[in-house]
C-alpha cells in the first residue's frame, strides 16, 4: 500500500501540529463558551431591574468575552483547515461524513453568533433593551451550537457510526445524519465538555473578582460577580460529576482500552476498584505485559466497576484482556488483537482483488464473494495495519495523570465555589484571594487535562478501529510539515501573548461605573 510510505517524520510532525493548533485553540473556547453564560445572566439582571449596576456589569463582562472571541475564531479556522493539508487521507476516506456537521457549524452556528455578537457589542444605544438581550443570548447559544457540531465531529472519529464503507469508491458515506448528530458518545462528549466550559468560566468571574476585592476596588461589582460566578460554578460543578458518570459509562462500553489506559488497569475482572494515585512513572510506558497492577496504588473499592458498568461487581476488562481477547458479560466474545489484525488482513487484501476483479470485469459470483468478505471484515479495517500490541496501547502515564488532574482539580474548584458562596470574606485575605486567582490557570491546566484524557486515550486511531493515524496523514514531506509547526507556534504564542495583556488591560482599567 503506498499509503504505508509516508516519511515516519512527516507523521510526527502532522501530530505535533493539530495537537499544537488543538491546544491553543482550546485556550479560547472554553472561556467563551463559559462567560457567555456568566455575562447573558448580568444582562438579565439588567433587563429585569432596570438598574445601571447590572448594565456596566454586563457591558465589563462583555468585553473580556469579546477579546477572547476574536482570538478563538482565528485559531479555529486554522484547525479546520489541517485536516485537508496534513490529513488528506484522511479527509478523503471520510470526508462525507466528517465534513458535513463542520459544514453545519461554519454555515449556521458561526454566522448566527457573528452576526449577533455585533449586535451585542454596539447596539446598547440603537435596539431595545429585549432585543439587545436576545442577542447576548444568541451570541451564547451561537456558540455553544458551534461547539456542539464540532464535538460532533470528534465523537464520531471516537465511535464511528451511521456510515457505510464503498469499496468502489474507497470512502465511507453516511447512511443515517441522525445516528452521527445524536450518538451516545457526541451527546455525552458535549455536555462534559460545556459544562466544563462553564466551571472555566465560573472559575474565571471568580479569580477576577477576588482580584479587585484584594485591590479593594469596584466592591459591590466585584462582591456581586463573585456571587453569581460562584453560584452558576457550584451547580456546573454538580451537572459535570453526573455527566462525568456517564461519560465514563460510555467509554466503557465504547473505547475500553482508553478506560483501562486511564485507569492502568492491565488485567481487569470483576469488582474493580478506582484508583487515586499510584507510583506510575511519567516518563516511560509501563510493563502492563507483567505487571498485574501499578505500585503504590490507593483506591476506592468497587468504583471503577462501578463507574464503567452502573454495577459495583461490573467486569472491567484491562489492557491485557483486551489485547488477548475476553467474553463480556452479556456473552459475546471480543476477539483478540491478533485475530482483529488477521481480519484487517483480509479486508486490505480482498477489498484490492475486488477492484481489480471489478475492473477486468469478473463474474458477478466472485465479486459478490469478495464483497461479502470485505463486509464481515470491514470493521477491523484499521487492524490490518497494525504489526506489534504496543501500537495500540495509548501512553498510559499521560492518560493516568491527566485524567486525575481533571478530577482533582474540579474537586479544587468546587472548594473555591464553596469558600466564595459561604465565606466571601476569606476571599479579601491576601493568601486566599491570591489562590483564588491561581485558579484562573489551573483551570485552563484542568481544562486540557481532559483534551489529553480523550485524544491521547483513542491512539493510535484518527478513527476508532478504523484508521490510524500512520495511514491518515497526507503525503507530504516533513520538513513542509516543520516549517508550518514553528510558524504556527510563534503566530498563536503571539495571540496568546496579545491576547493576555490586552485582558490585563481590561481589568486593571474595570467596570464603567
Amino acid at each position: 500500500m503506498t499509503l504505508l510510505s509516508i516519511d515516519p517524520a512527516a507523521i510526527d510532525w502532522a501530530r505535533a501540529q493539530f495537537a499544537l493548533t488543538a491546544i491553543y485553540h482550546w485556550l479560547f473556547v472554553p472561556l467563551t463558551l463559559g462567560l457567555g453564560i456568566i455575562m447573558s445572566i448580568m444582562e438579565t439582571k439588567y433587563y429585569r431591574t432596570g438598574s445601571p449596576f447590572w448594565r456596566s456589569t454586563a457591558q465589563y463582562w462583555q468585553r473580556l468575552f469579546g477579546i477572547n472571541f476574536a482570538m478563538g475564531v482565528a485559531t479555529g479556522i486554522i484547525l479546520e483547515f489541517e485536516f485537508g493539508t496534513n490529513w488528506s487521507n484522511y479527509s478523503y476516506l471520510v470526508g462525507d461524513i466528517f465534513g458535513a456537521p463542520l459544514a453545519i457549524e461554519g454555515i449556521v452556528a458561526f454566522f448566527m453568533e457573528s452576526t449577533f455578537v455585533a449586535v451585542m457589542f454596539f447596539g446598547w444605544e440603537k435596539v431595545s433593551k429585549g432585543f439587545h438581550l436576545a442577542s447576548t443570548w444568541l451570541t451564547t447559544l451561537g456558540a455553544t451550537i458551534s461547539a456542539w457540531w464540532i464535538l460532533v465531529a470528534n465523537s464520531w472519529m471516537q465511535h464511528p457510526v451511521g456510515q457505510q464503507f464503498n469499496p468502489d469508491t474507497m470512502r465511507n458515506e453516511m447512511t443515517s445524519f441522525l445516528d452521527v448528530a445524536l450518538s451516545p458518545v457526541a451527546v455525552d462528549k458535549f455536555i462534559h465538555t460545556v459544562l466544563s466550559a462553564w466551571v472555566l468560566g465560573a472559575v474565571f468571574v471568580v479569580g477576577v473578582s477576588s482580584w479587585y476585592l484584594l485591590r479593594k476596588r469596584h466592591m459591590e461589582f466585584a462582591t456581586k460577580s463573585l456571587r453569581v460566578g460562584a453560584v452558576f460554578g457550584l451547580i456546573s460543578s454538580a451537572l459535570i460529576m453526573l455527566s462525568g458518570h456517564h461519560s465514563a459509562y460510555t467509554v466503557a462500553q465504547t473505547q475500553p482500552m482508553k478506560l483501562a489506559a486511564m485507569e492502568a488497569l492491565y488485567k481487569g475482572g470483576t469488582d474493580q476498584p478506582l484508583t487515586l494515585i499510584a507510583g506510575i512513572n511519567p516518563f516511560q510506558q509501563p510493563d502492563y505485559e507483567a505487571a498485574d497492577e501499578p505500585p503504590l496504588k490507593l483506591a476506592v473499592p468497587y468504583a471503577l466497576s462501578f463507574l464503567a458498568t452502573n454495577d459495583v461487581n461490573g467486569y472491567v476488562p484491562g489492557i491485557r484482556d483486551i489485547l488477548d481477547g475476553y467474553t463480556k458479560p452479556d456473552g459475546t466474545v471480543e476477539p483478540s488483537l491478533d485475530e482483529k489484525i488477521e481480519r484487517g488482513q483480509r479486508a486490505i487484501t480482498t477489498l484490492a482483488e475486488y477492484r481489480k476483479a471489478k475492473a477486468e470485469g469478473a463474474d458477478d459470483s466472485i465479486i459478490n464473494c469478495q464483497l461479502s468478505i470485505i463486509n464481515s471484515n470491514i470493521q477491523y479495517f484499521g487492524y490490518g495495519y497494525v504489526k506489534d500490541r504496543a501500537q495500540v496501547v495509548p501512553y498510559i502515564p499521560v492518560c493516568f495523570y491527566a485524567f486525575r488532574i481533571m478530577v482533582g482539580g474540579g474537586c479544587l474548584f468546587v472548594l473555591l465555589f464553596l469558600i466564595a458562596l459561604w465565606k466571601p470574606a476569606l476571599l479579601r485575605g491576601r493568601w486566599m484571594g491570591v489562590a483564588a486567582i491561581f485558579c484562573i490557570p489551573i483551570s485552563y491546566i484542568v481544562s486540557e487535562a481532559g483534551w489529553l484524557v480523550a485524544e491521547f486515550g483513542r491512539q493510535p486511531w484518527t478513527i476508532q478501529d478504523m484508521l490510524p493515524t500512520w495511514v491518515g496523514v497526507s503525503q507530504v514531506g516533513s520538513s513542509a510539515v516543520m516549517v508550518t509547526f514553528l510558524l504556527f507556534l510563534i503566530l498563536f504564542t503571539a495571540l496568546l501573548a496579545v491576547e493576555i495583556s490586552i485582558m490585563l488591560r481590561a481589568i486593571k482599567k474595570g467596570p464603567n461605573t
